[in-house]
């Protein structure tokens, strides 16, 4: 007989453990930085791993300028998921961050400074800005330094990558001038995106489009000679266009040869050309009936004179004829007229539509978007001379509309066309297509080596006695000679190549996504017009316009760049790079630098293939960016590599979207929606940031806000006290207590088939990428097969069952397996909480978790025979726990051990008494349907269960009896 007012809770073996619920991550978490510093964590890996197979992340290095934001903790801590999850596999998986830190972003803040101060940057001397760009960069390296280290990323921060560095520097003139040896550099003219504002050619990548409202026009060019249509001699050709700034540089007039024309009859009593088709919504011609139509060949050998040749009559340039062209394969007639005013220097079209007939650019807009001086209509120093982005110069009141108007060539001008616009990322200024001489890489010459490649002189300004085209120049076609060397594979062959067979695409879409975009893209625009940057390192011949091509030149030029950068470029002595074989007289010296997309593309060479980085190795298993660096890192990269290497610099590329705001609004500051990752981390700690970031379907544009960082938080307390749990049910275990598997009962061997199934799954998810579905298996096994299932079931084993009973020790050995492989499994994830809960279990300064390798978990645990009997025996339970759970809203019950449950059990492999520990009910009977009510049996004083053996409340049942006897 018991005594039923004993009290019995020092009898029961209730979880111990200081780890706490409450995390406290944002305190906790710097501290434990500052031991991985301490013990030197990263080396201790590398350590480790010495020997082992390497995978090689290469870091796409982010601009040094500003805090990092949202983006930046995204990328860095889905690199740091892969790269500490294949260390967690047990390859050897260094990583060494870097930094992108030349070009126009940088140069941008510094002006802004000068501008603060009233500074001009033209009137600094360039070694100056140069270094106070340095400066700049350095001091944001730094900083975004500790802002990586503080969200968790392991990497050798002490020695990162910098494009800046001068062995860095050296390495891409080194790229570059392996490009200029094998003949695969041009210097040509063609129309490129430039920015008026920054005064330079822009990468596709930096440019970005938003709507606008410009000025559209509708001008009339008067037909002055037509063979084939006599007839249509005198009347006007209509053009519309949204850019009235490109009349000034009209040179010729575009057609559809199969498109229909006509002639219009207008009350001003001109006649006018334009498509029939679009004269139907046309309001100065809607309803009109054609004199005559015609096919558009008919105006093949017709020319026009430009609106300005009676103002400028002594004007080779404006009184020279516009020829009409055929522009079948760009002329429609979905907007506009049908006829289209051709520019060669501010558009592609217009450029190789003009090229093949032998009309070339004239170079009239200079660098700040202004025409040049000499330029005969609205030159610099005008009065009414403006920028051509200006929207009052472009306006229907503006000086070209006026000049239109007046020479009576202006039938309409309206300041109401919406359209999307490219514009500067970084200065949010318009640009423009500008034909410049640059230099290029071209995407369709043979990679076998062609004779070098002759370079374009600049053009001579009218002022100088030249007539401001570029007819003298070497070439202007924006491919020069490459396409009539012949035979071998091109720089696009090679590259669709790669992107088509050999690289693989996380997820797959991206590989279609970079093809086009490699499929169709021009040829490679080297050049920048700006200071902060490598140089193109070359040096021309004045007289053939060929550039030098010595590898004796190119040694010296590279040896210097190693003591002293690029400013061994802008400083230099040329003479003494060129040695006694050439004559500094004999030369143009190339001051343009390179495009920072170049730069980066090298990083390959210089961090993966230079032996300062001895554990690195090329190429890289993984390049890891957003979506919008298929036209930036990936292609540049890609495109360097196969140029100087035959193959991409990668095996894999894996592309995460954008991170969009609560509501899938782009984040800006001007929205006021974006989130500072660094008040998140100070007040709910990096661990939360990084659970989102693994959580989230990365590889498609995704969201953040508070509420839903509150549902990751609460993720985050569920995995936690599973871990808890797990810890105080561990406290005092020992191998000693250990028991075999084969000795196991049926639950803890089905635990460990579904613990090996889990494993199975979390390795594919790590060789895949997919960070998204590895925390939800991860997430799933945790709170459904252990704490909702397992751990429910097993607890009254662990609190009430002698210490050395079998089913304990089993379930304790089942515990210590599943805590080892569940600290391992979120290491690459929770990488702060991971340690405190390993060193919670195993004190140790020197040791780490992040050292570990990935559980040994035995395949032979699978038992799919035991499985589906257990998955059987869990579906019934659901059922028992949905059938009770009416009673419980309605008070009737307070908990399951007050259910005595009747329950069909023909198709159950167990008996009523095991059914009703599993069901955590106080009994189950058998019968023709499931029903509850509430048990009439007294609870244990120990174990709390409502048993038919206990005699009253507070007595011990048999179990608790026998184990306190």
């Amino acid at each position: 007989m018991t005594d039923p007012k004993a009290d019995y809770k020092d009898t029961v073996f209730l979880p111990k453990t200081d780890f706490p619920m409450k995390a406290g991550l944002a305190q906790k978490e710097p501290a434990i930085l500052e031991r991985w510093q301490k013990i030197g964590l990263y080396e201790k890996l590398r350590e480790a791993r010495a020997g082992r197979e390497k995978f090689i992340l290469h870091d796409g290095p982010p601009y040094a300028n500003g805090n990092i934001h949202i983006g930046h903790s995204l990328n860095k801590t889905l690199k740091d998921l892969v790269v500490r999850s294949q260390s967690l596999l047990g390859k050897d998986a260094p990583y060494v961050p870097g930094w992108d830190c030349h070009g126009l972003p940088i140069e941008w803040k510094i002006e802004e400074q000068y501008r603060k101060k009233k500074r001009n940057k033209d009137e600094v001397p360039a070694s100056e800005f140069r270094a106070e760009c340095r400066t700049y960069a350095d001091q944001w390296v730094n900083v975004q330094r500790e802002e990586f280290k503080r969200l968790g990323v392991m990497g050798q921060w002490d020695k990162p990558y910098l494009t800046m560095d001068y062995d860095a520097e050296a390495a891409i003139v080194a790229e570059l001038l392996k490009f200029a040896e094998a003949g695969q550099l041009y210097r040509g003219a063609k129309p490129v995106m430039w920015s008026p504002v920054e005064k330079t050619a822009l990468a596709e990548a930096e440019v970005e489009y938003e709507d606008i409202v410009s000025t559209q026009i509708d001008v009339a060019f008067e037909i002055v000679d037509a063979p084939n249509a006599p007839e249509l001699v005198g009347a006007h050709a209509v053009i519309w266009t949204t850019t009235p700034w490109t009349i000034p540089v009209n040179q010729a007039l575009a057609y559809g040869a199969d498109v229909e024309y006509g002639i219009f009859e207008h009350a001003d009593g001109r006649r006018y050309v334009l498509s029939v088709e679009r004269a139907k919504v046309i309001a100065a011609f809607a309803g009109q009936d054609t004199i005559r139509a015609f096919k558009g060949s008919v105006l093949q050998d017709a020319t026009a004179k430009h609106p300005m040749a009676d103002k400028f009559p002594d004007s080779e340039f404006y009184t020279k004829p516009r020829p009409f062209l055929d522009g079948s394969h760009f002329v429609t007639t979905d907007a506009g007229t049908g006829l289209v005013h051709m520019s060669p220097d501010h558009g592609e079209d217009d450029f190789d539509l003009c090229k093949a007939n032998g009309i070339n650019p004239v170079f009239a807009v200079d660098a700040d978007g202004v025409y040049r001086e000499d330029w005969e209509w609205l030159p610099r120093g005008d009065e009414r001379a403006g920028g051509v982005i200006n929207k009052n110069f472009n306006g229907p009141q503006g000086p070209i509309c006026s000049d239109l108007r007046e020479a009576g060539a202006l039938l309409s001008a309206s300041a109401d066309f919406t359209h999307s616009y490219p514009h500067s990322w970084r200065s949010k200024a318009k640009i423009i297509y500008r034909c410049t001489p640059q230099w290029f890489v071209p995407m369709d010459a043979p990679l076998t080596a062609p004779p070098p490649p002759s370079a374009v002189p600049l053009p001579t300004p009218l002022a100088q006695g030249g007539n401001g085209d570029i007819s003298s120049l070497a070439r202007s076609d924006g491919e020069g000679d490459h396409a009539q060397h012949g035979g071998g594979a091109t720089l696009r062959d090679v590259a669709l190549d790669e992107i088509r067979n050999k690289v693989r695409f996380v997820p797959e879409r991206g590989r279609r996504r970079l093809e086009s975009m490699v499929e169709g893209r021009p040829d490679w625009v080297l050049s920048r017009q700006r200071a902060w940057g490598v140089p193109i390192a070359l040096y021309v011949n004045r007289k053939s316009g060929e550039y030098l091509n010595d590898p004796a030149v190119n040694e010296r030029i590279i040896a210097a760049f190693k003591t002293g950068g690029a400013d061994a470029w802008f400083n230099a002595d040329h003479q003494d790079f060129l040695g006694n074989d050439h004559a500094l007289d004999d030369y143009e010296v190339i001051t343009d630098i390179l495009d920072v997309w170049f730069d980066s593309g090298c990083t390959h060479a210089f961090v993966l293939e230079s032996g300062k980085w001895p554990d690195q190795q090329s190429p890289a298993d993984l390049y890891l960016e957003g979506s919008d660096q298929h036209r930036g890192w990936f292609q540049s990269s890609l495109l360097e590599s196969c140029g100087t290497r035959g193959r991409a610099p990668y095996k894999a590329v894996l592309t995460h979207g954008m991170t969009l705001d609560k509501t899938g609004k782009k984040m800006s500051k001007s929205l006021g929606n974006t989130l500072d990752p660094k008040k998140i981390i100070d007040v709910q700690g990096a661990d939360i940031l990084r659970l989102w970031a693994a959580s989230v379907d990365f590889t498609e544009d995704h969201r953040i806000g508070d509420e839903i960082l509150k549902g990751v938080s609460d993720s985050y307390r569920k995995l936690r006290n599973t871990f808890r749990y797990m810890l105080g049910g561990l406290g005092d275990f020992t191998d000693a207590e250990r028991v075999a598997v084969a000795d196991m009962p049926e639950l803890e061997r089905y635990i460990l088939h579904r613990l090996a199934e889990v494993d199975a799954e979390l390795k594919q998810h790590v060789n895949d990428f997919a960070f998204g579905p590895y925390m939800r298996t991860l997430n799933a096994f945790a709170q459904e097969d252990l704490s909702a299932f397992f751990f429910d079931i097993r607890k009254d084993c662990l609190y009430c069952d002698a210490q050395d009973d079998p089913k304990r020790m089993a379930y304790r050995t089942v515990m210590d397996i599943l805590f080892h492989a569940l600290t391992r499994y979120i290491a690459p994830v929770l990488v702060f909480t991971a340690e405190e809960i390993w060193q919670s279990r195993f004190p140790d300064e020197n040791d780490s978790i992040h050292l570990k390798i990935w559980p040994e978990v035995d395949a032979g645990w699978l038992d799919d025979d035991l499985a589906g009997k257990w998955q059987t025996i869990r579906d019934a339970r659901e059922k028992v726990t949905e059938a009770i759970e009416p009673l419980r809203r309605e008070k009737t019950i307070r908990s399951s051990l007050e259910a005595e449950v009747v329950y069909p059990m023909t198709d159950l492999p167990i008996s009523t008494e095991e059914f009703a520990e599993l069901a955590i009910v106080a009994d189950v009977s058998d019968g023709d349907a499931i029903a509850v009510t509430k048990t009439d049996n007294h609870k244990c004083g120990r174990c709390w269960r409502l048993l038919p053996e206990v005699e009253e409340d507070g007595a011990l049942c048999g179990r608790c009896a026998e184990v306190l006897a």
